[in-house]
């Protein structure tokens, strides 16, 4: 009998990489066993963080218009969500001994906010020290995709933001940013996911299995 154990879960990658898809396809796994979990998201998560996922992902960056924010505005937000996301849904659920599965979390704050966009590391792990106090995701899926299988995917997606839309070359340096943050950690997986099959996601549920000891 399966014992209930709180996991916390985060899938990260690139667009296109296939994660949001592999999220829901463990999610979907772990309810036919019966797990108590739940999936969510980053920005957005709660009615507030998705408020301001509407605003941060939304287009403002159009051809005509030359206001747009600053970059630390930009990374602002993004923790503004993230403060909202943890207290009001990531925390309780792991208190109440659920498997919280997560859509992109504060890695991908590094890869594109410090990487990608170069907002200082400082400044992110400050607020963290606040909004965070300690918690870190248990098990962190990197989904690696090659260029060619990204675009695919991206050309397919009927609705866009703002992130479907940068260079080539942005995203090769977020995903090489991915890879270096994950490098000889322990509890983080880097899985190929150009093909995005069976086989992968039977290899997701394989290693999640193994941590809540099913």
């Amino acid at each position: 009998m399966f014992k209930k154990k709180s996991l916390f879960i985060v899938f990260e990658g690139v667009e296109g990489c296939g994660k949001s898809f592999q999220s829901k396809k463990l999610f979907s796994n772990l309810k036919k066993r019966k797990i108590p979990v739940i999936l969510t998201r980053e920005p957005g998560g709660t009615k507030s963080a998705e408020l301001i996922r509407n605003l941060i992902l939304r287009d403002y960056f159009k051809k005509a218009k030359k206001e747009k924010f600053d970059k630390y505005t930009d990374t602002l937000l993004y923790l503004a969500a993230r403060n909202e996301h943890v207290k009001n849904k990531i925390l309780p659920a792991l208190k109440h001994k659920k498997v919280v599965i997560c859509d992109r979390f504060k890695d991908s704050s590094f890869a594109y906010q410090v990487f990608g966009k170069k907002v200082s590391s400082n400044f992110i792990n400050n607020i963290h020290k606040y909004i965070l106090n300690g918690l870190k995701p248990n098990l962190t899926f990197v989904l690696k995709v090659s260029a060619k299988a990204s675009r695919r995917r991206l050309l397919k997606r009927k609705t866009k933001n703002r992130y479907d839309n940068f260079k080539q070359s942005f995203y090769n340096k977020v995903q090489n940013s991915f890879l270096r943050i994950s490098r000889n950690k322990k509890n983080y997986y880097i899985l190929e996911s150009s093909n995005n099959d069976n086989l992968l996601e039977k290899k997701i549920f394989k290693i999640t299995c193994k941590y809540l000891n099913l």
